[in-house]
């Protein structure tokens, strides 16, 4: 089966010409599928800020090959692998950067590892595997080549997964962590929507987020405007995870929150 786009997401940044450099392998090899650029401002080595963009974008993009490169451990015995899953085929090292955005796309249905030296390019770099390994892979799927030609198969079972983050749903209290942070300085929770309606959060009340040894006054809504200005609000954002965000500023900033802090929240009655 081939492919009319290759999706690609990294950490790559756009200061350097990293990101132009595997775009280029891609067009050498299969010139026909347009690429389709998730991110490359991901956090420098934040495997699961990856994986959480990726996932969150999937479900909007064409079918597609996508190719994601976060990959601290480049060069170490860390495996290259090709995912199929329902809906897709995924390209990129095996350190659990891909999994859930195989999930969003119908679950992993099989896995190969990136060992046939045809699909790479003939020097292979120990440290840019995005240019050398991954970026012609995704390039020969896109092209028709099938995910079995690539390498061995991998027993999924083995494949590494990010520990899930915890959530706990009480009545009237909420306790889960920052799952990311994103450019305008909203800080997503890895609790859902669901979980926010088993606290029994309602909107139009008020909560305490308890957060970096502060405690600060929120609104809970739906939307930014629901919060006066400068005032923090409790919603759920377009991903269906709680977030927490300052109407005119940025919540991370003000709370100099990073992924994985925990998060309490206590919510008023109404």
């Amino acid at each position: 089966m081939s492919y009319d786009w290759i999706s690609f997401t990294t950490d790559y940044g756009m200061d350097d010409g990293f990101v132009a450099a595997c775009e280029g392998v891609i067009a050498r090899i299969a010139p026909g599928p347009r690429v389709l650029h998730v991110s490359h401002t991901v956090p420098a080595q934040d495997v699961r800020r990856g994986g959480a963009i990726l996932a969150q974008a999937v479900p909007y993009l064409p079918p597609a090959v996508h190719l994601a490169v976060v990959d601290p451990g480049v060069g170490t015995d860390r495996r290259g692998m090709v995912l199929v899953a329902a809906e897709g085929i995924l390209v990129g090292p095996d350190n659990g950067l891909l999994i859930p955005a195989a999930e969003m796309l119908g679950g992993v249905r099989a896995a190969h590892l990136l060992s046939e030296p045809a699909y790479q390019l003939s020097r292979v770099s120990a440290t840019f595997h995005g240019r050398d390994v991954f970026s012609p892979a995704a390039a020969h799927l896109a092209a028709g080549i099938a995910p079995e030609n690539f390498g061995a198969a991998i027993d999924v079972a083995t494949l590494v997964r990010l520990p899930d983050p915890e959530t706990l749903a009480e009545q009237g209290k909420l306790t889960t962590e920052i799952l990311s942070v994103d450019s305008f300085g909203n800080i997503q929770l890895a609790a859902t929507g669901a979980d926010l309606d088993a606290s029994g959060a309602l909107p139009g009340t008020s909560a305490h987020v308890n957060l970096g040894g502060r405690s600060v006054t929120a609104a809970v809504g739906h939307t930014f405007g629901d919060a006066a200005q400068e005032r923090l609000l409790v919603y759920v954002d377009s991903a269906g995870r709680v977030a927490l965000a300052l109407n005119g500023g940025s919540a991370a900033a003000d709370f100099s929150a990073n992924p994985g802090d925990q998060v309490l929240l206590l919510f008023a009655r109404p």
